[in-house]
């Protein structure tokens, strides 16, 4: 193993505060959690090694400055450090840890850029927490509303505001991260793919052209709750058996329009609560998390309203009462052209194949291009499986990405 895959390996535990990477519960680390903070003293602690600035903004976000000149440009690349419920090591923390080793590859062949550059770490992107992604970048570019998000909880109480002040910020500044258009000129994000196209078309590195934000709706339903033995059939409204049907529904309707359309969508019923849960007593409400996904917004809002209106079917053929809430709907991003074509240049000066694409998921790159001109890099992941513990990548696919990120850098930032 060569020094850089050695570097790499050691790094990627320290930033996952392990000792190895074979965790068989994998990583929980939420947004605005001590877990999360460690690893970002992780970071800041490998950036420091490197001879970079470090500061941390109004939201919580950590910066890592190669600083030239205070009046120069400067370019950013980075990505997170939190996890969902139990995940995998390499969401997020491949882009923080490709961004430094690009650095520590640009410095140990001592070149000196004509431009700063700054590795951020971004805060709270997953939305495992709060059910709201990408809060660390969403107050860079002024995207965050904090009047609406300040009461949102966990699943224990605990109140966005709150976790923001339990890690030493203060909630009324967080608006005080916003950056001017003039603070960066661009950013480049690095990620595990998540997927299995660069697997199945033998592609080094996938080149993202768009990212399919979501619609997320949240369905709540209002029954009656009673004693399960007591009362007959014919007389029950149960919030569970009115709205299990919308499971199939949103499947099947997102089939449908696959069928029917070319660009792909995708939507999931993925989180549900049942009230009062127990045994003897029928449910008398029922609150379902759905996820709607695609590139092209007006399939998106299509299922959306094809969902609202089923849910008024099911509110009249059960007698109980639907309520449907939109919690997000972000239209999708496409990213800047110019910045695309030039990574797949420093990919065919490298030697590496790619593959252009669109992605599935969201990333805080899909925050920042509403405000400067952005690229987003993915590496392959076994099997296409992440978040969750055996979620992987090689450490020839970690060194591919860092060495995409030296080139790109290097090209950005020579002078002439």
């Amino acid at each position: 193993m060569n020094k850089l895959n050695k570097w790499m390996g050691n790094k990627l535990c320290e930033l996952n505060v392990t000792e190895a990477m074979d965790v068989s519960d994998g990583f929980t680390r939420l947004g605005y959690t001590k877990e999360e903070l460690s690893a970002h003293h992780q970071f800041i602690k490998i950036a420091s090694e490197l001879g970079l600035t470090n500061y941390q903004d109004q939201a919580g976000n950590q910066w890592a400055v190669w600083e030239i000149d205070k009046n120069a440009p400067t370019i950013a690349v980075g990505s997170h450090l939190d996890t969902v419920y139990n995940g995998g090591g390499y969401d997020g923390v491949v882009g923080v840890l490709c961004a430094l080793a690009a650095i520590k590859m640009l410095k140990d062949k001592q070149f000196t850029p004509g431009k700063n550059i700054a590795v951020i770490c971004f805060i709270s992107e997953e939305s495992a927490r709060f059910g709201v992604s990408t809060i660390g970048s969403k107050a860079l570019v002024g995207e965050l509303e904090k009047t609406d998000l300040a009461t949102v909880t966990d699943s224990e109480g605990i109140t966005i505001k709150q976790a923001v002040e339990d890690m030493g910020l203060t909630w009324e500044d967080i608006e005080q991260a916003e950056l001017g258009k003039d603070d960066l000129e661009q950013f480049v994000e690095l990620h595990i793919e998540q997927g299995k196209q660069l697997q199945e078309n033998n592609a080094n590195i996938g080149i993202v052209e768009g990212i399919a934000r979501p619609i997320r709706l949240i369905v709540k339903v209002s029954g009656m709750a009673n004693h399960t033995g007591t009362t007959p059939m014919n007389q029950r409204q149960d919030a569970f058996v009115a709205i299990a049907p919308l499971v199939s529904f949103v499947n099947e309707e997102a089939l449908k329009i696959n069928r029917e359309q070319a660009t792909p969508l995708v939507a999931t019923v993925s989180t549900a609560h049942v009230k009062p849960n127990a045994m003897n007593i029928i449910p008398s409400e029922v609150e379902l998390g759905i996820d709607i996904r695609s590139v092209d917004d007006d399939l998106k809002k299509k299922l959306a309203e094809n969902i609202k209106t089923y849910c008024l079917e099911m509110e009249k053929k059960y007698h109980v009462a639907v309520t449907v809430t939109n919690l997000v709907d972000n239209h999708s991003i496409r990213l800047d052209e110019t910045t695309k074509q030039k990574l797949i240049d420093v990919c065919e000066t490298l030697g590496l194949t790619t593959r252009v694409m669109d992605s599935g998921a969201g990333h805080d790159v899909m925050n920042m291009a509403s405000k400067w001109p952005c690229g987003l890099i993915f590496i392959p992941c076994l099997d296409g499986i992440s978040h969750q513990p055996d979620e992987f990548t090689a450490t020839e696919n970690l060194v591919n990405g860092a060495k995409v990120l030296e080139n790109y850098l290097q090209t950005e930032t020579q002078t002439e």
